[in-house]
């Protein structure tokens, strides 16, 4: 692991983690060393949150197995939701936003996979990286033969296509049609999320910590994709991992090893879990309903 641009700042409170390629590896496992960093952190008292690209469906196993208690950021951040999925907050995409979305992935030769409610929609179930997505999921797609009315409440819109570079132009064409409409971001190679302008996980970020009463200063932060370089930007402290790509590497204040190399393990341990100092706050906060973080004094 190495240092990057500043020092650790004087507190962290929190801890906010990207789930696939952060806290997971690239065969979707948490290992049992993650299991044991989350397990460290609600030890000293600190907060462990995850956001991700992924439905709050999608989420579900690991508040399961990581006994998660704080609010899910799923979409990027266009819904937060209670750990049992119930929504806090919301940014759907406009209806005419995402049947363009839709028909521009289609005349790009892209398939699109629609996120409406808890459903994950498809019209191809044997179409590319389908049977991935739903391992990793946890759950299968509902195919159709059009999206129809799940258009008028999507909460995001995959193009995937395992030609990198078609994918890519599809990305710019999306990015120049829709301007300020709705939020295009790449979080894996194979695949671009088109999402209400406001689902980023930088206002995600400023949402969770209005939700959890811990300045956002005192937030760390933790992912691999360009869609994380938004929180980066909003929290205390920002680790990349490093199996990211430069750029996102070059924003984070400080970088780790990579998700198959126990990077999240040893970040929490040498980054987080140092930095954690007892809450300064007085007492009838809304920090109140989380233990103190007390393993650094």
């Amino acid at each position: 692991m190495t240092r990057a641009r500043r020092a650790f700042p004087a507190n962290i409170s929190a801890l906010v983690s990207d789930v696939d390629g952060t806290l997971l590896t690239d065969g979707k496992l948490l290992s049992r060393a993650a299991r044991s960093a989350v397990a460290a952190l609600g030890e000293c008292g600190i907060p462990f949150a995850i956001t991700s690209s992924r439905p709050p469906r999608g989420l579900r196993m690991l508040v399961e197995t990581l006994g998660i208690t704080t609010p899910l950021v799923a979409f990027n951040g266009g819904v937060l939701a209670t750990p049992d999925l119930a929504v806090i907050e919301q940014h759907l995409l406009p209806p005419a936003v995402a049947r363009r979305a839709v028909e521009t992935l289609v005349e790009s030769g892209v398939q699109a996979w629609v996120y409406a409610g808890q459903d994950w929609l498809v019209l191809d179930p044997v179409g590319p990286l389908v049977a991935r997505e739903a391992r990793a999921l946890q759950f299968p797609p509902v195919v159709v033969e059009a999206f129809g009315s799940a258009l008028d409440a999507a909460g995001k819109i995959v193009g995937v296509s395992e030609d990198a570079v078609l994918l890519a132009r599809c990305e710019r064409k999306a990015r120049a049609l829709f301007g300020g409409d709705a939020a295009v971001a790449r979080s894996q190679p194979h695949s671009m999320e088109i999402t209400h302008p406001l689902a980023n996980k930088g206002t995600a970020l400023v949402a969770l910590s209005r939700l959890l009463a811990i300045p956002s200063e005192e937030i760390a932060v933790i992912g691999d994709g360009g869609n994380d370089v938004a929180m980066f930007g909003q929290a205390g402290l920002s680790i990349a991992m490093g199996n990211a790509a430069p750029s996102v590497r070059r924003a984070a204040d400080l970088v780790t090893e990579s998700n198959e190399k126990e990077g999240f393990a040893k970040a929490v341990a040498s980054f987080v879990i140092a930095a954690a100092r007892p809450p300064r706050r007085p007492a009838g906060s809304g920090r109140d309903r989380f233990p103190p973080a007390a393993c650094h004094e």
